[in-house]
């Protein structure tokens, strides 16, 4: 198993674009709605990724801290 390796290096042009689009993709969506889309796009870019450990390390990465904020809650 090599070592994953996510580069979280900026690569998008305009991330404000990108993220006014995905705020975008979810208007007008009800929460069951909007969290299909989020795991219909997860899963569109994983398999665009293709690679296991990176997805992993995305996943590690995505989560972390997340815990914590939610015990806060």
């Amino acid at each position: 198993m090599r070592p994953a390796m996510l580069d979280t290096t900026l690569r998008l042009a305009d991330p404000d674009a990108f993220y006014e689009a995905l705020i975008d993709m979810h208007r007008d969506l009800g929460n069951d709605e909007s969290q299909l889309v989020n795991a219909k796009l997860i899963l569109l870019l994983s398999n665009q990724i293709g690679d296991m450990n990176v997805l992993r390390e995305a996943m590690s990465l995505a989560r972390s801290g997340v815990a914590t904020i939610a015990a806060r809650a």
